[in-house]
């Protein structure tokens, strides 16, 4: 029984359909002996450490002693129940949430500004990212000197003017205020680096048009560029939120957490947990919190820039 013309029509993009679906799963078969390498080195500095982390949260184990004991769960419930944990989560959040910001409010006003220059970007971007280049302890180290009480470069400064500068580093508030411009004097080159990048992505057709219509500058940038470069926004913010979640070396140099514990954080807390009291199931425990929290506040980054980026 031969089939008629529109029959043999509503068959043949089927056929095709069906050939392209296993020409296309072939084609995947063959790639992942590709993958396997990448995946190989992904489980073994990746899932594999965070997998025996979170085993290690489960027991009691001290590290002098080498004593071990299995708990289960109990190492959260005393993390949860612990009023310095919460205080250094609140204090970590505070000083992130400062530090980024400050970053993302600089950088984007210092990458508009060479965005609209017409010479010496390149020398300015190079000159702008040498912070971020130098080594976090090299940098803490000249940072301390800086910010030192009485001999410090700043106060000295201060003193030739007839004022008198705060305790930088021994004064709990000021403190926590040098660390957020410890970390936004190092990682804001980045943050303009990258914001920079975007800006020059933005699609010059649609700021003529609207420089046609007589939008101001204002309105260019806050309704035609920023959503434009939602997406680099999302990772740039996030990855940076990630790396001032484990905010540790500049704080260990500066202050080592001081003065009290005015500028512990929870990376602090955890490396005080592990190698000062030996806790290591404890400090296995509080790593994995920090993931989570830290995912959690990914998650609410990429999901609350993405919704302005779908309303615009």
């Amino acid at each position: 029984m031969q089939l008629t013309t529109a029959g043999q029509d509503a068959v043949t993009p089927a056929l095709r359909k069906s050939a392209a679906r296993r020409a296309r799963r072939a084609q995947h078969r063959r790639l992942w002996p590709f993958l396997l390498p990448s995946a190989l080195v992904a489980f073994f500095i990746l899932l594999y450490p965070l997998g025996y982390a979170f085993y290690l949260s489960l027991f009691n184990y001290y590290l002098d002693t080498g004593a071990s004991t299995f708990v289960g769960f109990a190492n959260y419930a005393d993390l949860f129940t612990d009023t310095r944990f919460w205080a250094a989560l609140t204090r970590t959040i505070g000083i992130v949430v400062a530090a980024v910001g400050l970053e993302f409010c600089v950088g984007l006003t210092v990458a508009y500004g060479l965005y609209r220059l017409t010479f010496g970007v390149r020398a300015l971007n190079l000159l702008m990212f040498l912070p971020h280049i130098i080594t976090p302890v090299v940098a803490a180290l000249f940072l301390k000197w800086i910010f030192a009480g009485r001999w410090g470069l700043l106060d000295s400064l201060f003193a030739t003017f007839g004022f008198f500068a705060p305790d930088w580093l021994g004064d709990p508030a000021w403190a926590r205020v040098t660390v957020v411009l410890a970390d936004a004097w190092q990682f804001t080159p980045f943050m303009i680096l990258v914001l920079f990048a975007g800006l020059n992505t933005v699609d010059p057709s649609q700021i003529e048009a609207a420089q046609i219509d007589g939008a101001s500058g204002r309105q260019i940038l806050f309704r035609i560029m920023l959503p434009s470069i939602a997406p680099i926004i999302a990772f740039v913010l996030t990855m940076r939120m990630m790396d001032a979640f484990r905010y540790f070396d500049t704080i260990y140099v500066l202050t080592g957490g001081g003065p009290g514990t005015a500028t512990e954080t929870v990376t602090m807390q955890t490396y005080a947990l592990a190698f000062r009291l030996f806790q290591i199931g404890k400090a296995s425990a509080l790593g994995v919190v920090t993931l989570l929290i830290v995912l959690a506040f990914a998650s609410i980054i990429v999901a609350t820039v993405g919704r302005r980026k779908g309303r615009t």
